[in-house]
């Protein structure tokens, strides 16, 4: 039976690329992937995107449909693909207004927010036949909102085995569509309203 000692296996090449210098630590198996990179969204944290102007779900709805990887724009709401998914077709519902929470919708807001996730797991059904769903809206920091200054719900299609050793174990997916491709096919087979009002429109309150 070979004995484990716990050190770190030899690696082909990893000779002609160390040195001798040494720290202190216990040599492990495990390979990490350095990325600082990631030290600009930690220091900035949560609280990073606090107000209208700096909100990438407030400036979205200013830009072109394509730039922005927004599907459809209603009345007070509109959807939007998730810039990190999941999984493909994951899907943003997000108010017009800077709001936080849930309770802030108006009655009107509501009834479409609603509506727009119902039509979002309708079209994924259509184009991407996935046999479940995730939904939900993080509220506040604490509850772990990316963006808490922002409300916004997700849709999330999900298949059997989508959940397997790649993500849990290496914290990583799989992405077989581009985003532009998935904007494309939601956006044309998303059930367009004659009636999508002034904000499809692109205008503002100042109008």
């Amino acid at each position: 039976m070979q004995e484990t000692t716990g050190a770190a296996p030899e690696y082909p090449g990893d000779d002609g690329v160390t040195d001798d210098f040494g720290l202190a630590g216990v040599p492990d198996a495990f390979q990490r992937l350095w990325t600082p990179h990631r030290m600009a969204y930690i220091k900035g944290g949560q609280h990073q995107f606090k107000n209208v102007d700096d909100c990438p779900f407030c400036v979205a709805p200013e830009r072109e449909d394509d730039d922005s990887l927004i599907v459809y724009r209603g009345r007070t709401s509109y959807v939007v693909l998730n810039l990190f998914p999941y999984n493909p077709g994951h899907l943003l519902v997000c108010p017009y207004r800077h709001i936080p929470d849930y309770t802030d919708l108006t009655v009107e807001e509501t009834a479409e927010f609603a509506e727009l996730t119902q039509t979002a797991m309708r079209v994924l059904r259509k184009v991407a036949n996935p046999t479940g769903f995730n939904l939900g809206m993080n509220q506040g920091v604490t509850g772990g909102a990316g963006i808490a200054g922002h409300l916004h719900q997700h849709v999330v299609p999900r298949w059997g085995g989508d959940g397997n050793f790649f993500p849990i174990i290496a914290q990583t997916k799989a992405i077989t569509q581009t985003l532009g491709e998935v904007r494309q096919q939601v956006a044309e087979a998303w059930p367009q309203a004659n009636d999508a009002g002034p904000a499809a429109a692109g205008a503002t309150d100042a109008e």
